[in-house]
């Protein structure tokens, strides 16, 4: 009686849980699933636009010093700016993401703006709360935050955390029908659309359960800067004007590199406040990318000094852990077949949202006396 009694209540926190969260799972779903290939959807729908000329001469020796120049004069005020793609090939743009603070809670405050490294010329430039200049980016900033600034950051986290209980709740009330999903031992029913329903909710939930869990978790674990009460304060205060860097940071990029050779970079951070360092990160060769870009090399740009070398191989378990997190949530750490597999997974959420309020309605519509308890329709 206990156990039919918390299989019950089960079933009801499984239930409101989807219900409440059905549109959110829809959105966060979608909206990750197409940024699996953000990289590639970005350069397919501008290709022409990050087209550079001269691909074949020789990048300039101070080009990142050009373009950091023509960033902080355009932006007196900026927290800092990041060089994403310095795996950049010949006759491709350099996208620099850039940090700035209205001191507003409700924005988020980034914004991408792409160079030709061998002109300086802008080749696109704008916040990403707008489509342009790339609908990719203004996607990337939904998926984290609705475009609600702090307060979207914080509820994207409480979303994971809902979801993944939503899950587990499921895998419990489910749970005698886990072993005969995985083992090809429940099909649909085709007799109408009820059973299809039924038997869909169940199966796309078993097989999608484990990769959802920890999307899930990670997305939470990636935004827990939104419970942090300083975070929140900071985003209040403008930010100061720039202190830029005294060494060309084209020579700190190459000392870098030169102090870590096996360092293959996938972000070098420029800063624009004096409390921040120049900073180079990525994998290190031969690395597993699940492990993460963690090994890092970083400098005081006002003197060239390294200040620190980072090898991911040298932390402590926990941070080699947590550097997981990230390739495990968005699905770069493999070839095609992953970022498919990621994407298709992305999709199941909606699915299941879907699925679970029609089961959902199709309960709430029975009279009383005639529902059966979760217990006879597992």
């Amino acid at each position: 009686m206990k156990k039919a009694s918390l299989s019950r209540k089960l079933f009801k926190l499984h239930s409101w849980l989807g219900l409440c969260t059905g549109t959110f799972l829809i959105l966060l779903g979608l909206s990750g699933s197409v940024l699996v290939f953000r990289t590639e959807l970005d350069h397919f729908f501008n290709q022409d636009l990050l087209h550079v000329s001269n691909p074949r001469t020789k990048v300039p020796d101070q080009a990142l010093k050009n373009c950091y120049d023509s960033m902080t004069s355009r932006y007196p005020n900026l927290d800092g700016i990041a060089w994403v793609n310095p795996d950049a090939g010949p006759g491709q743009a350099y996208d620099f993401r850039i940090y700035f603070n209205d001191a507003r809670l409700l924005t988020y405050d980034l914004a991408l703006i792409s160079f030709n490294p061998y002109t300086g010329a802008i080749l696109r430039e704008g916040p990403s709360t707008q489509f342009t200049p790339s609908f990719m980016e203004w996607l990337f900033q939904f998926h984290f935050s609705f475009q609600l600034g702090m307060p979207g950051a914080a509820l994207t986290a409480i979303f994971g955390i809902t979801m993944l209980l939503s899950l587990l709740t499921g895998a419990v009330v489910y749970r005698k029908m886990l072993w005969k999903v995985l083992a090809f031992q429940i099909k649909i029913n085709r007799k109408n659309w009820r059973t299809v329903n039924s038997d869909l909710h169940r199966i796309v939930g078993v097989w999608s359960l484990l990769l959802n869990a920890v999307i899930f978790f990670t997305g939470f674990w990636m935004n827990m800067f939104a419970f942090n009460a300083k975070t929140w304060q900071n985003e209040l205060v403008q930010t100061r004007p720039n202190t830029l860097i005294s060494v060309s940071p084209d020579q700190m990029y190459r000392k870098a590199l030169a102090a870590m050779p096996d360092l293959e970079p996938t972000y070098v951070y420029l800063p624009t406040q004096p409390e921040r360092k120049f900073e180079v990160r990525g994998y290190t060769k031969g690395q597993l990318k699940l492990a993460g870009s963690g090994s890092s090399v970083r400098m005081d740009q006002q003197t060239g000094e390294i200040l620190k070398i980072n090898r991911l191989s040298d932390k402590p378990l926990v941070e080699r852990i947590e550097a997981t997190f990230f390739p495990l949530h968005v699905g770069n750490f493999g070839e095609l077949a992953v970022k498919i597999l990621y994407a298709i997974i992305g999709l199941t959420p909606g699915l299941l949202a879907f699925t679970g309020f029609l089961l959902w309605w199709r309960r709430a519509r029975k009279p009383r006396a005639r529902r059966k308890s979760p217990k006879q329709t597992i």
